[in-house]
């Protein structure tokens, strides 16, 4: 569909798959950085919102150009990903879980995997490529809601819980 609409030959698709991992490996190179700076909990949904938009640009552009530009920051929002759950990892599980932990992530975003290539072209054959781009984007968005809902450094969770414990 995409090659159809958009009209790139297979140099222009490995321009594209090229930006995306090249953004991907220097986001991973920076935002190792800045989570150990400012946390998972403040980097995390910053780089999601910007895949969410990143994602959602897709189904906007029309031209390889404007693919590339989109792929870009889509990789630059993911790559905070990975440094943010080794981070979280690092600061509820003590060492001897932490493998497991990590397990845990790494088997999550395999599942994505194994769903996204059943789920999204359902979207786009139901509704449209863009579509497709713009509900995965959306799903991010919600994402961020939770994370920021349910998500807190062990230290005030563990306040907040001991303060419940001994008010009741």
């Amino acid at each position: 569909m995409l090659q159809k609409d958009i009209g790139w030959n297979e140099i222009e698709y490995g321009n594209i798959v090229t930006a995306f991992q090249a953004a991907y490996a220097l986001g991973l190179f920076l935002c190792g950085r800045i989570v150990d700076v400012y946390g998972a909990r403040l980097v995390l949904p910053i780089a999601l919102a910007l895949w969410s938009v990143a994602a959602m640009a897709h189904g906007m552009v029309g031209t390889v150009i404007g693919f590339i530009y989109a792929r870009i920051f889509l990789g630059l929002g993911e790559s905070a990903n990975f440094p943010s759950a080794v981070k979280v990892a690092a600061e509820w599980f003590p060492k001897r879980e932490r493998a497991f932990a990590t397990g845990i992530f790494n088997a999550g975003s395999n599942v994505g995997n194994i769903f996204a290539p059943i789920i999204i072209p359902w979207i786009a054959l139901q509704w449209g490529w863009r579509e497709a781009f713009v509900v995965t984007g959306a799903v991010g968005f919600i994402w961020i809601v939770f994370w920021l809902f349910l998500y807190g450094k062990p230290e005030k969770v563990k306040k907040s819980q001991s303060r419940r414990i001994s008010l009741d």
